[in-house]
């Protein structure tokens, strides 16, 4: 990965860290990695335990970016939090998957939250 891909990364985690924190979430863990995969943050809404993908697209449209998030990430995505939730006794607590979206458009960034994106996808 080249460094102004890892960089526009970065800049995007930091700006959907800011905005789901102007939305009330209580982040918990920044890029949570286990033997299965990472999930780029897991976060409290209330009292519902949020696993958010974050998914940064320069040039493009936040439709593109939202796209981004396949069948095939939507299984690893689950895999890893179902590891996380088992590993930290969080069993019986309710769980959803949010998907946050960030465009640079001419250098201006425009963000979308899609809440409950996808369900746990098993296979």
């Amino acid at each position: 990965m080249t460094r102004e891909r890892l960089e526009l990364g970065k800049r995007g985690e930091a700006l959907a860290l800011e905005e789901i924190t102007r939305l009330g979430y209580k982040s918990i863990v920044k890029n949570y990695r286990c033997r299965l995969g990472e999930v780029d943050l897991v976060a409290r809404d209330g009292d519902v335990l949020v696993f958010i993908e974050i998914k940064t697209r320069k040039g493009r449209s936040i439709g593109f970016a939202k796209e981004a998030v396949n069948l095939r990430k939507q299984k690893q995505l689950s895999k890893v939090a179902l590891n996380y939730m088992k590993q930290n006794n969080c069993n019986d607590v309710s769980a959803r998957f949010d998907v946050v979206a960030v465009a640079m458009e001419s250098g201006y960034p425009r963000i979308e939250v899609i809440k409950n994106a996808f369900e746990l996808a098993y296979g």
